[in-house]
């Protein structure tokens, strides 16, 4: 079994010394063990796990959601790993919704807008102060 220092963890699974820490202290990694002189030591266990968090993160998880998974990983609940699987992409394609929505709103408001004269005149300036946006 091979071990690592928090600086080869790290650099193994791709991330910062710091982010191996954060995810310490969130209580999503813990160390194998520890040396007499009080470093941490870190086996393929946690490598693995690091990768999973680093992988879930990119995937848009949140550290709530990556514990969830986690625990849900050691129950072996695929059906559950799957559901939130689900529900995250459900509120993914909300957002995109959302993100859609305001787009084509700052599209209008950029081909309304000439690029010169008064501020006052501007309908992205006058979109933004109006009490009731369209």
């Amino acid at each position: 079994m091979s071990h690592f220092s928090i600086g080869k963890l790290a650099e193994s699974a791709g991330v910062a010394i710091d982010t191996v820490r954060y995810y310490e202290r969130n209580g999503l990694l813990q160390p194998a063990g520890r040396l007499a002189s009080g470093y941490r030591r870190y086996g393929e266990t946690e490598l693995k796990r690091l990768r999973f968090i680093r992988r879930a993160k990119a995937l848009g998880f949140s550290l709530d959601d990556i514990r969830t998974l986690l625990e849900l990983s050691a129950e072996r609940s695929v059906a559950k790993v799957k559901r939130a699987a689900q529900l995250k992409l459900a509120d993914i394609d909300a957002r995109i919704t959302e993100l859609e929505r305001v787009g084509a709103g700052l599209r209008k408001l950029i081909r309304a807008c000439p690029g010169h004269g008064r501020a006052e005149a501007c309908p992205i300036l006058n979109a933004l102060t109006d009490e009731e946006l369209h």
